[in-house]
């Protein structure tokens, strides 16, 4: 691992302020479509689904409404399943993963399971190609109790309705963790980061107190039929992490305040594709989205 050193944002060893915030929020531009990239597509399944807008966003300069795409007939004797795209608005195939699934195979397993897909949580993060919304806070590790993110709080409302068995959060791992996001964090926080090798793969992220182990089995033998998986490092490690079997680590989900924790699902991962990967492209990152998700509910499907 390479220390993390230099910021331009702030004063070394002293956390951000307002004044640092506002610098950072000046620097960050739309660079790409909400609207177009998501909401189109969401409108177009108006017809398949049931659609249900369960929250709005307002910022300075925007507002932005959060759609859930929800299977028509719902059935409170069938497991649910979530979906959710989108926690961090810069990785893009977790958006598109969840759109793609919802447009291709949802319906088919609706026979089966109530799906409730939530494919782009943070909106303007994803406009802005950003890990952060506009106040600095990162979305996934601020799903709890009163959270400061609107994005986490109007998810966390949304499930509350519901009942879930299964829970598959979509994500990447990119170069950009390491130059900018690591970096801006440790700035922001005054903490000591480190750079991590950025793994060239899928991998699948566990709960440690309830990893699922042959559930996560399954995702990782689904993916491997469209995309490679991630090797562990030298020291047996993904991002920092002891591998607990090929492509999968364990998280505290709670403690942590991440998505996958929101549910209380009985089975839940996190995926993590590579983008920048040289094997690689942004249509079969989005066919390793779809994959885990297949995997994972076959697996449900089958073992109840």
């Amino acid at each position: 691992m390479q220390r993390i050193t230099y910021y331009p944002i702030g004063t070394p060893g002293k956390k951000w302020g307002n004044t640092d915030k506002a610098q950072w929020l000046a620097l960050q531009t739309i660079k790409r479509s909400y609207t177009t990239d998501v909401v189109s597509q969401i409108n177009a399944l108006a017809g398949q689904f049931d659609i249900s807008n369960y929250a709005n966003l307002s910022y300075e300069n925007a507002d932005y409404p959060l759609y859930a795409i929800k299977t028509k007939n719902w059935d409170g004797n069938k497991p649910t399943a979530l979906i959710t795209g989108g926690v961090h608005g810069y990785e893009t195939s977790g958006v598109h993963g969840a759109l793609r699934f919802a447009s291709t195979k949802a319906l088919a397993y609706a026979q089966d399971f109530n799906v409730v897909i939530a494919p782009c949580i943070s909106p303007w993060a994803y406009e802005t190609i950003n890990r952060w919304n506009p106040a600095t806070i990162d979305p996934n590790r601020s799903f709890y109790a009163n959270s400061p993110a609107p994005e986490s709080a109007g998810l966390m409302a949304l499930v509350k309705e519901f009942d879930f068995l299964v829970h598959i959060d979509l994500h990447e791992t990119t170069d950009s963790d390491n130059s900018e996001f690591r970096p801006a964090l440790a700035a922001r926080d005054a903490i000591e980061q480190k750079n991590w090798e950025i793994p060239d793969g899928f991998y699948a992220v566990g709960d440690t107190e309830n990893p699922c182990h042959d559930f996560q089995t399954a995702v990782i033998t689904s993916v491997k039929q469209v995309t490679h998986i991630a090797p562990s490092d030298s020291q047996g490690m993904i991002i920092g992490v002891p591998v607990t079997q090929q492509g999968v680590i364990n998280y505290e989900l709670n403690k942590l305040g991440l998505c996958a924790s929101v549910t209380n699902a009985k089975y839940t991962t996190t995926t993590e594709v590579y983008p920048d990967s040289p094997h690689s492209d942004s249509e079969n990152c989005i066919l390793a989205q779809v994959a885990a998700i297949c995997g994972a509910l076959d697996y449900v499907q089958a073992h109840g």
